[in-house]
């Protein structure tokens, strides 16, 4: 298993005491997320960061994995869950192709602002397919710049990263991500904008049975 990631375990302690920068768009993914989760439902969060959605959404399905490449970042939300009573939240480091979930394990599968940090976003997607059931949903947040002035990052992220002061950010637009949903054998319920100049989208997607 790789190791646990220097730049968001240094980030960690500052993340969790940032206050949320839209707590109404928050509250609004919490709601149309929660619409769909129910008592016997099993969910997987990778990207988890410090727990936080995972414990709002704990009290409404039976059981969460929730998965980060931080231990610093699991270790916060292990506290975070402690103080809130929450039993039923297993946080454990890694990748998502690391973790290794059985096909068909999981009613749903949470992504959130994780996806433009990955290299092979591609793979990510057909690995959520591959451990949904039939009929079960995938929830993303994902930062889409391609259309965006804000592509140009892109020349500015190798400098930051070197000095340890930017992750990794990868360039795409919202639809191309949600074409690459789609053809990993999903259906899109949900698809909305949000952030400065509606960079953001949040998405819904089942997989077909």
């Amino acid at each position: 298993m790789s190791k646990s990631d220097p730049f968001w375990d240094k980030s960690a302690e500052r993340y969790a005491k940032s206050p949320i920068s839209d707590e109404a768009t928050y509250n609004r993914k919490l709601a149309e997320t929660q619409e769909y989760l129910r008592a016997e439902m099993r969910l997987l969060e990778f990207g988890c960061g410090t727990g936080s959605t995972a414990i709002h959404h704990a009290p409404h399905v039976t059981h969460i994995d929730a998965i980060d490449i931080s231990e610093k970042m699991l270790e916060i939300g292990r506290g975070k869950a402690r103080d809130a009573g929450i039993t039923n939240v297993t946080f454990t480091r890694g990748t998502l192709s690391e973790f290794n979930a059985a096909n068909e394990s999981y009613d749903a599968v949470l992504g959130l602002n994780v996806i433009h940090l990955l290299p092979n976003r591609q793979e990510v997607i057909a690995e959520v397919a591959r451990i949904l059931k039939p009929g079960g949903v995938f929830v993303s947040s994902s930062v889409c710049v391609g259309n965006s002035l804000l592509r140009f990052i892109k020349f500015v992220v190798p400098i930051g990263k070197l000095f340890g002061l930017m992750p990794d950010l990868y360039i795409f637009t919202e639809n191309e991500l949600s074409a690459e949903i789609e053809s990993a054998g999903f259906s899109l319920e949900s698809q909305w904008h949000h952030g400065k100049n509606g960079i953001a989208v949040f998405i819904i997607a089942r997989k077909l049975s």
